[in-house]
């Protein structure tokens, strides 16, 4: 959750680390700190709250040097505050140490340390961390790090830095994401591609229990026993200028509106209308397993749980095989039965959240078959699983997931058209009527966002409600969970979304005129149900506010409020109706005053369970 940044080379150092820190926030900015070695002496900057806050702190107490570390926090062991925030020191205050992740046996080794006369300052997991390499620490500090991850339980990414051992970070991970870039002359750690990218696209991801020793001389890799390895370096084709935010208020509507980019991106290359073939180069699964899986299971968390339960009405009608969706946090404990032909689908943006790479590799020590679905290049979970298709989102900087939501319903839509295919389940034509459909969608969207003032004028007439039910059925039920969810993230407001049908099994009973309706009412195979339950509503007072075709008529007189959008192909209406649900949520947050692209409490991507 926490963001790490590192820098070894000849530009000033303050402007290298805040800059990245500003890049690393969405990863969490409860505080915020930075520490570097200048002429042997190692100097601190740390503050509660934003990296603002810090930028002022250094201005007025400038600090300077040629290597250092900082750190960007979302609190998980001790209050947020200045004490807290990292970097963390050792009694003699030579060795610091930024971390992400939990040390979960922090307390046993705290009382070991304090009994060996070892002094702590702070609340924090993470202080162990320096302390135990204090203890270990005799001249080389990459040894006082090999010995000590060795008693470190839990999860971690950590940087750190001494002045007894000086021009030298030493990185090492187990669980959350640690990235080395390679510059001129220059080096850098980061828990992240994004403050790397303006400086070098040549990058090398750390593997589990993995430590980087950087120096003026370079980067060498060993593991926890001590073994020298040799990393692959990868060279990524993201833009840096894909990271800012390009004329727009906020991250947030510029990822909205990048939707259509993303999306073209993401078919660009696979389908090809010539041979009426799908080309999934990565999957990495062989046609024979395709053909007899069956039975899938789909596993995420937050919005990527929300595309996964799109992605089981997409394979279950395109291929007729049954499918299951679980939330990651709640299958790594579950008593679950892996058949000998099932699939097992991970879907993350990252590629490093805790609890579905847990759920990976319990599948993966059980030998069974896994295909990630994931934004971010090597990435642990594109390493681990068996084989991935890459969605082409680029960064996306907003902690409420947009584009990387809708890419990867179109990254489970081409897989689910390619294993009806291995399947033999279409015919050319059949399936060439999909290709032509799925290339309509960009534009579809587009037109759907040249209506961002009309929505902007409904967030404004709706923005003072504290409550909101959001509606759908059949393929669009997961859109209701979703918009519910956007909306609750980035403006505060309860929503709730639910199945339409399930509504008088509960929810009416909150139905009033203080409570407005979200009923998302394509015409579909269920359009008639969600008129009759749109109907329910309005008979008691409540409000209603529809996502409906363009030609639709007959919903007009039957609701309050209409966000038109294009008709399309009933399977593929998901990709447009949660549009205007992004537009609706933003728009409410920034009328309500909210930080809509780092909402409180929350962070992009959840790295610690």
């Amino acid at each position: 959750m926490c963001g790490i940044i590192g820098y070894l080379g000849p530009k000033k150092i303050s402007s290298i680390l805040i800059e990245g820190l500003k890049k690393l926030e969405y990863r969490g900015y409860d505080s915020a700190g930075l520490a570097v070695v200048n002429k042997g002496k190692l100097e601190i900057r740390r503050v509660k709250g934003k990296i603002s806050n810090l930028e002022e702190i250094i201005r007025m107490s400038p600090i300077d040097g040629n290597y250092g570390i900082g750190h960007t926090r979302w609190a998980t062991h001790g209050r947020p505050s200045e004490e807290n925030a990292h970097p963390h020191r050792d009694c003699s205050e030579t060795i610091v140490v930024v971390h992400n992740g939990i040390i979960e046996n922090y307390l046993d080794l705290k009382k070991e340390l304090l009994e060996k006369g070892h002094i702590f300052r702070t609340e924090t997991d993470t202080e162990v961390i320096a302390h135990l390499i204090e203890e270990n620490f005799e001249k080389n500090l990459e040894i006082a790090v090999q010995k000590a991850v060795k008693k470190l339980g839990g999860v971690f990414a950590f940087a750190v830095i001494s002045s007894k051992d000086p021009e030298k970070i030493v990185t090492a991970k187990k669980g959350p994401p640690a990235i080395i870039g390679l510059g001129s002359d220059e080096y850098f750690v980061s828990s992240d591609l994004a403050p790397i990218l303006g400086h070098t696209k040549d990058v090398i991801f750390l593997d589990d229990e993995e430590i980087a020793v950087i120096d003026k001389n370079g980067v060498q890799f060993m593991n926890f026993q001590g073994k020298t390895l040799s990393k692959k370096i990868d060279t990524i084709t993201w833009d840096p200028i894909m990271v800012e935010k390009g004329g727009f208020k906020h991250f947030m509507l510029k990822e909205i509106f990048e939707q259509p980019r993303a999306l073209r991106e993401t078919l660009m290359g696979r389908i090809s209308l010539d041979t009426g073939k799908i080309y999934l180069d990565e999957i990495n699964l062989s046609p024979d397993f395709l053909r007899k899986i069956s039975r899938i299971n789909i596993i995420a968390c937050g919005t990527s749980y929300h595309a996964g339960l799109v992605g089981k009405y997409f394979l279950e009608n395109l291929t007729h095989i049954p499918v299951e969706v679980d939330y990651s946090s709640e299958y790594r404990y579950r008593d679950f039965i892996l058949e000998k032909n099932q699939l097992n689908i991970i879907i993350s943006q990252s590629g490093e959240t805790a609890d579905t790479l847990a759920a990976l590799r319990i599948i993966k020590k059980n030998k069974g078959k896994t295909l990630s679905i994931c934004n971010m290049k090597g990435s642990t979970a594109t390493r681990e699983a068996d084989g991935v298709i890459y969605t082409h989102a680029g960064p996306e900087i907003g902690v409420a997931s947009t584009k990387t939501f809708t890419t990867q319903l179109m990254a489970l839509m081409l897989f689910s058209l390619y294993l009806a295919q291995v399947k033999n389940r279409f015919k050319k034509n059949e399936i060439l009527t999909y290709f032509q459909e799925l290339q309509r969608i960009p534009h579809k969207i587009e037109s759907i966002l040249y209506q961002s003032s009309k929505i902007e004028n409904l967030a404004q007439k709706y923005f003072h409600y504290t409550d909101f039910l959001y509606l759908g059925r059949w393929v669009n039920f997961p859109i209701a969970l979703e918009g519910a969810l956007k909306l609750k993230e980035i403006s505060y407001i309860h929503a709730e979304g639910y199945p339409a049908g399930e509504m008088k099994h509960g929810p009416i009973a909150l139905i009033e005129e203080k409570m407005p309706t979200v009923a998302i009412a394509p015409k579909d195979r269920v359009y008639e149900k969600m008129l009759s339950n749109i109907s329910e509503v309005k008979t008691r007072n409540g409000i209603v506010l529809a996502v409906a075709w363009e030609e639709d008529k007959e919903i007009r007189e039957k609701v309050d409020e209409i966000i038109y959008i294009p008709s399309s192909h009933p399977l593929f209406t998901p990709f447009l109706t949660v549009i205007p649900l992004q537009l609706f949520a933003y728009y409410i947050g920034l009328k309500r005053g909210a930080d809509v692209d780092q909402p409180r409490n929350l962070a992009k991507s959840v790295t610690v369970e």
